[in-house]
């Protein structure tokens, strides 16, 4: 559950052992996230057990053509008293050791203000060790401290003399310097080098090109020891369970020893930073240089989101604002303007920024975070980016230029354009946007790339290419496009019609002698859309029309509901009941919108398998959570005095946030109960949604005096 902590922060609690509930296995399907503001993470299970190929307590963000690279892979924790050695975290899975060690002593987990503290209890000695990252640093810092002893449990630290109230900690840390996505089978490469100067420690990998891996120890009677050790066969079970390599090696130098005594905190601090940035701050310095910034965080947040779970939500948006690294040329030409580069991660841990996913999330991540001035920043850096009336649908890993496939992004641009200037007191970025804008609509009538243009009998946007899948439904595997969707697709007319309204307005507003003609443009796409998506035998939306194949398909999916949500509702008013009817029946689920209707040959109710089997129930059943933004904004048209069926859409999200990352929210979930959560463990477009419709929410004075609205499952759903 959730509770206010130091200052109102929320902390949110997963005691251990739940009563009644002893499997181990439920601390190792349970992650947790750091984000450094570069695209960088700290990331592992509860357990700290690895089991994906993107754990390890520092994956730095590095410039091109490194990526995102796992720089420090694990840290084996040992405890040693009176003679015994304990493992007090989760020793890696070998075939020596399979099973998740160490976990006995876990007492509890939580997060403060989103960063993960774990509380193990050895023999009576209370021990809380906690993770962060100092914002655009590519360190980490694990401390450790032993808040009680034997001679003196209570409630914070336990100072007692004598050797009783002191243990020693030993710290094995290991690595296999690669970029995210490279397999673990990876092998270790040339041999790594050892260099130390004092207490300062260098692990490198000569000919890799990468920076050094800097590790040091703040603590009592601290030291190395250099005893180098090969960790062999180590399972990564997530890898297996997705049909990817899942055995690998790592290597450790050696191991840090210290004695741990009460009131006397201990770090092990790795970076890929100069040693001089290393050393700016103390680790108490810097941990309070993260927890200030965090409750600078939820202060400038809009006041439905500063406490409860709408603050853990403002957190977690957190992760996904960046500044991204190694793009020179852009950092340079967006200072002279008086800007700075900002853009967002599409998920964690592998995606990138898309431009489809930035500019859903833009209003949730940024407006209801308080955080105006970034969303100006991230708008003007897409807009530099316009191709031929494209923005970027992606920026790959490892590369600069951006990838232009998609016929939705730049349509959502227009939408995130409008939501930010109704929320902030910019006058200057509409003017020079306009230009933009205008050229991206002349661009779309005319046609551009991958088949996008407007068909001049009807006004609709037509897109699709052989190869290619356009729009959000874009799964595809090899030469497979899972959900090819070429013709006239229902959300793209609908975000086409909101853009074009949109332009109206603003040509109005500028006095721009294009408004009439953007008025009538909008006229004939309204009558046209009526006449053409409307299913009878359904009582919905087809989901396509004009298909590439011949005729129209009535698939039953969620990208109707955008006809009814967004600003300028392009479906006329008496089919949105309806319309809304059919997708409450069909396609909402308590974390979500189905992508498919069940009973469709097509259906599949598993995201679950290989890549092949789980991009073929992508889009084809899968339940996304962002949707659930749409949704709502639909229900509340329809309903509008219907604000509890409205809460009923999100309901299940409040006990997810125990689940999968601990308070964020994961990417899709299974199509049938109990919904299991899927795919990426923390989405920007999910926690924007959700963090924007519990806002809406709350300033209608909705979720107010109800307890279950503060409340999250025990840890075992």
């Amino acid at each position: 559950m959730t509770e206010s902590g130091r200052s109102n922060e929320p902390v949110r609690r997963i005691p251990w052992p739940v009563p009644g509930v002893a499997d181990p296995e439920l601390l190792v399907t349970r992650e947790w996230l750091v984000a450094n503001g570069l695209g960088g993470y700290a990331s592992g299970t509860i357990a700290g057990v690895v089991t994906r190929r993107y754990h390890g307590p520092l994956v730095a963000a590095l410039g091109a053509p490194h990526g995102r690279t796992v720089m420090l892979s694990h840290i084996a924790e040992q405890v040693r008293i009176g003679g015994r050695k304990i493992e007090i975290g989760g020793r890696e899975r070998t075939s020596d050791a399979p099973d998740a060690q160490g976990t006995g002593y876990l007492v509890e987990f939580r997060l403060e203000a989103g960063l993960p503290v774990w509380r193990y209890d050895v023999d009576g000695y209370l021990i809380e060790k906690r993770v962060f990252l100092p914002h655009l640093q590519n360190t980490v810092y694990v401390m450790y401290e032993l808040c009680a002893t034997p001679r003196g449990r209570q409630d914070g630290p336990a100072v007692h003399d004598g050797d009783a109230d002191r243990i020693e900690l030993l710290l094995r840390p290991s690595v296999n310097f690669r970029h995210q996505e490279s397999p673990v089978s990876q092998p270790l490469g040339s041999p790594y080098q050892l260099h130390a100067d004092r207490h300062n420690h260098e692990i490198a990998l000569p000919g890799s090109g990468l920076p050094p891996l800097r590790l040091v120890l703040h603590g009592n009677v601290a030291a190395f020891v250099a005893k180098e050790k090969r960790i062999v066969n180590i399972l990564y079970p997530v890898e297996e369970s997705r049909g990817y390599q899942a055995r690998g090696d790592l290597w450790s130098p050696g191991y840090f020893r210290l004695t741990l005594a009460p009131g006397a905190p201990a770090t092990l601090i790795g970076s890929t930073e100069s040693w001089p940035t290393i050393g700016g701050m103390t680790p108490m310095e810097a941990l309070e240089a993260e927890r200030s910034r965090r409750r600078r965080l939820l202060a400038q947040a809009v006041p439905e989101a500063r406490d409860g779970i709408g603050a853990e939500l403002v957190l977690a948006a957190d992760q996904f604002i960046i500044a991204p690294v190694g793009r020179a040329e852009e950092e340079a030409r967006a200072r002279a303007a008086g800007d700075e580069v900002r853009t967002v991660i599409a998920g964690y841990h592998w995606f990138t920024d898309w431009g489809r996913d930035t500019m859903i999330s833009l209003e949730g991540l940024t407006l209801a975070t308080g955080r105006h001035v970034e969303a100006g920043y991230i708008l003007r850096t897409f807009a530099h980016y316009v191709r031929d009336g494209l923005i970027p649908n992606m920026f790959p890993e490892r590369e600069k230029e951006g990838l232009y496939h998609t016929a939705d992004a730049t349509l959502w641009f227009f939408h995130a354009i409008s939501r930010y200037l109704k929320q902030s007191d910019d006058q200057l970025t509409l003017p020079l946007l306009f230009p933009t804008l205008k050229a991206i609509v002349a661009w779309h009538v005319r046609g551009t790339h991958f088949g996008i243009h407007v068909d001049p009998h009807d006004g609709l946007l037509t897109q699709g290419a052989a190869g290619y899948q356009l729009t959000w439904m874009d799964a595809k595997v090899d030469d497979w496009v899972v959900t090819p969707r070429r013709g006239k697709a229902v959300e793209i007319n609908a975000l086409w019609y909101n853009a074009i309204r949109l332009m109206q307005a603003w040509a109005a507003e500028l006095g721009d002698s294009g408004a009439a003609g953007y008025g009538a443009q909008a006229e004939q796409i309204y009558a046209s859309f009526n006449e053409r998506f409307w299913y009878s035998a359904g009582g919905y939306l087809y989901d396509i029309v004009d298909c590439d194949r011949g005729g129209d398909d009535p698939k039953c999916r969620p990208n109707q509901v955008l006809s009814i949500a967004l600003p300028h509702e392009v479906l006329a008013r008496e089919r949105w009941e309806p319309v809304m009817r059919t997708v409450g029946e069909q396609l909402a689920t308590p974390v979500g919108l189905r992508s498919l209707a069940p009973g469709d040959p097509d259906f599949q109710a598993r995201y679950y398998g290989d890549l092949r089997a789980r991009d073929a129930a992508y889009h084809q059943g899968t339940v996304w959570g962002w949707l659930v933004g749409p949704y709502v904004d639909a229900w509340l048209k329809v309903y509008p005095d219907d604000q509890a069926g409205a809460w009923q859409a999100m309901e299940g999200f409040i006990p997810h946030l125990d689940e999968a990352c601990i308070g964020s929210v994961s990417e899709v979930f299974d199509a049938a109960a109990p919904f299991t959560a899927r795919g990426c463990i923390a989405q920007a477009w999910s926690v924007a949604e959700l963090l924007r419709i519990w806002v809406e929410l709350r300033s209608r004075g909705s979720l107010s005096g109800s307890p279950d609205l503060e409340m999250a499952s025990s840890l075992p759903r």
